[in-house]
């Protein structure tokens, strides 16, 4: 699959919203659970709009386009390879890893794989986050995307977590809405309101945010 096209097609359009917003969600929401000293890894990182923004010691990058070498920061370190396979990470080497609209990209053996990959470059004690779209409040759109592969929900994703090791810290079935490419207008401080304002993720959250960590 040309993973380059498709991105291109889908994501150009947005590229200078999707900045902006991310900027507001890494300051007002990721940033909480990621101390400044940290070793960060993103996995899925397309254009690298967690990493760039999130503050942290030390940042690495995964993807399969080798695009992202375009959109990561100076201080990004990147790595292009599968997140399954990746090599080039020492064991328990990483803080945190984060992966943003990334497994419902695999199908069930290659999701398993990364969770055994962020395992095993986790340190003891290290934090793996997700954010994820929830099938379970999506469904209707959730085909929309040519490169989708698994419907899953925040259930069957803390499952597979927990099979695999990890210690749940943190779910919130319902947090972002699923895709900018919805109708709710592309304003920034819509996004710096919502974030302060819960009660709006039980109306309009079809994505899911998970904490777990590698035991220590």
């Amino acid at each position: 699959m040309d993973v380059q096209s498709i991105y291109a097609r889908r994501f150009s359009p947005d590229l200078q919203f999707r900045q902006g917003m991310w900027k507001i969600l890494c300051r007002d929401f990721f940033q909480h659970y990621v101390p400044k000293e940290s070793r960060v890894l993103e996995i899925g990182a397309g254009y690298c709009e967690f990493i760039n923004n999130i503050q942290a010691i030390r940042k690495l990058a995964v993807d399969i386009n080798p695009d992202v070498k375009n959109f990561a920061n100076s201080d990004v370190r990147i790595a292009v390879c599968r997140a399954s396979r990746m090599v080039n990470l020492k064991d328990n080497s990483l803080d945190i890893v984060f992966a943003s609209n990334f497994f419902e990209h695999l199908n069930r053996e290659e999701i398993s794989a990364t969770f055994r990959e962020v395992y095993r470059v986790l340190a003891p004690g290290g934090k793996f986050m997700v954010l994820q779209p929830n099938i379970r409040f999506c469904a209707k759109d959730y085909w929309m995307f040519y490169d989708h592969v698994t419907p899953i929900d925040d259930r069957a994703f803390v499952e597979g977590l927990e099979i695999n090791g990890f210690e749940m810290l943190e779910v919130i079935s319902r947090f972002l809405p699923y895709s900018t490419k919805n109708r709710l207008p592309k304003w920034l401080f819509l996004i710096q309101l919502y974030i302060r304002l819960r009660l709006a993720w039980r109306i309009w959250g079809q994505q899911s945010f998970i904490l777990c960590r590698k035991p220590k």
